[in-house]
């Protein structure tokens, strides 16, 4: 028998079925990839791996014992959620070692010193630029990203490692640094289960393969006997043309949005056009600036100075009101914090859009409301099964179709989408690029922030680069090799080679 073994799992929420027979098994020394489209059942699986979830039918082993009756056993199993949750007003040192009674750090009084000495231990183990005594609120998010995954890892009698999505928020380098550790936990013996939905991080870690579909297991493999396409169909059911290109025809448009000299947090002297037209990707390391400069082109951030003009119209900075009645929306990477409002439904996080839409002598249109929420649930293909559906229950991938749909319903003339595939699985994707594309060849000037390379080629027309927060290159894409762009991501040099 596997170290951990789950048979015939099933997951009933109230008129949904989550799981549906579920089989899964992870032996000790082995990093198995669990792969699946977003809504497939994950994250359900995972809650009942952790004890989180009991299922409504099926048997859960861990070390040979059923840990349905012996819940202790739970504790061979750390998890490192997708979404950072962290205690920001408290210590690195003492964030790495919560809870200190699972940690081996439990004690009537704190010994800080022994605290700090393990501490320095662990942040050099994965290379966490930071010190223990600082707030993790004061550290970058790749390094509360470390940290989170490093915290797992100090739990005293941990064998099994599940890690969701650990890479969302890490650089290249990071993300090797992570991969070594992660293979030096399998290698002396623990066994690491990880999710994501990027396909070559699952070919270059993984041992074993479980894919699941609409609630079900649909494939197991041993991951060097599968292709990427065959992955695919499994993932989605259907073959998906992951390397079509999105680009929208490249008829350059006139000037849309000038930014000149702009500075801010973390940014100075940023220059650039957006065309009609035109998807213009920003690329460049976690920290380079580009998200500060969105948001204070938004509005969210005040500027230190510099100036925008849209359509020749001199822009109001520092007030994200005026941007949003005036033809800019930012749609931000922190889909959950800044993105919907997860205790309101569906229906509920589209209306607050269409508000002057729907109100008839000071009252809202029920029948109104319900049409055009309707109508954006159907353009923009959002898979639910009501439309008052709390939207906090919908997959990733749905949540940011959803705010795409109510962001348009606004009828922006510039949008600024900031990482908009983060944790969304294939398919979903290609529905975003499409989405994209669609609207820049309606004449919408689009940003497309994006630390994925790939995705930069395959949608933008003309890329820029940003390093230590100033613009250090412009390319136009269909110009430019992969390693030209990334030695101007690194520093190694000015490039300007768009027309």
């Amino acid at each position: 028998m596997a170290f951990l073994e789950v048979t015939n799992i099933r997951k009933e929420f109230p008129g949904v079925v989550a799981l549906n027979g579920v089989d899964f098994s992870i032996d000790l020394g082995k990093i198995h990839c669990l792969a699946g489209e977003n809504g497939a059942g994950k994250s359900t699986l995972v809650k009942i791996l952790t004890g989180v979830e009991v299922p409504n039918k099926g048997e859960i082993f861990i070390d040979g014992k059923n840990a349905l009756e012996h819940h202790e056993l739970f504790a061979y199993l750390a998890y490192v959620p997708q979404e950072l949750n962290l205690f920001t007003h408290m210590t690195v040192a003492e964030n790495l070692f919560m809870p200190f009674s699972t940690s081996g750090m439990a004690r009537t009084i704190i010994n800080h010193s022994s605290l700090k000495k393990a501490a320095e231990e662990c942040i050099d183990r994965f290379k966490i630029k930071a010190k223990p005594h600082q707030l993790v609120r004061e550290i970058t998010v790749s390094d509360q990203q470390l940290v989170q995954i490093a915290r797992a890892s100090t739990k005293k009698n941990f064998k099994v490692l599940i890690l969701d999505e650990p890479t969302s928020s890490l650089t290249d380098r990071e993300v090797e640094r992570l991969f070594g550790i992660v293979k030096e936990l399998r290698d002396t013996g623990h066994a690491v289960i990880f999710i994501s939905h990027k396909l070559e991080e699952m070919f270059t870690l993984g041992d074993e393969l479980t894919v699941l579909r609409n609630e079900e297991k649909v494939g197991y493999s041993e991951m060097k006997s599968v292709s990427e396409a065959e992955l695919i169909r499994m993932m989605s059911g259907k073959d998906i043309k992951i390397d079509d290109v999105f680009r929208p025809t490249d008829q350059r448009g006139k000037p849309l949005l000038e930014v000149r000299h702009l500075t801010g947090p973390r940014f100075e002297d940023v220059s650039f056009t957006l065309n009609e037209g035109e998807i213009l990707g920003f690329a460049g390391l976690v920290g380079a600036g580009r998200t500060e400069v969105m948001q204070t082109m938004f509005g969210y951030l005040k500027p230190k100075s510099g100036e925008i003009l849209l359509n020749g119209t001199p822009w109001k900075l520092g007030d994200t009101s005026f941007s949003v009645r005036h033809g800019m929306l930012y749609l931000s990477e922190s889909r959950k914090e800044h993105g919907i409002l997860p205790l309101l439904s569906l229906r509920e996080n589209i209306a607050i859009s269409i508000f002057e839409d729907t109100v008839t002598a000071y009252v809202i249109s029920d029948s109104r409301e319900r049409k055009i929420v309707s109508d954006i649930i159907e353009q923009y293909e959002i898979k639910t099964s009501s439309m008052n559906k709390k939207i906090m229950f919908l997959s990733g991938g749905n949540q940011q179709k959803a705010i795409i749909g109510r962001a348009m319903a606004c009828r922006p003339k510039v949008l600024i989408f900031d990482e908009p595939t983060k944790g969304i699985d294939v398919r979903t994707k290609v529905d975003i690029y499409n989405i994209m594309k669609q609207l820049a060849e309606k004449g919408m000037g689009i940003i497309l922030v994006s630390s994925e390379m790939n995705e930069l080629q395959k949608c933008a027309n003309r890329i820029i680069t940003m390093y230590e927060g100033r613009i250090n290159g412009e390319f136009i894409t269909e110009q430019t090799g992969q390693r030209e762009l990334v030695g101007a991501i690194i520093g190694a040099r000015d490039h300007k080679n768009a027309a």
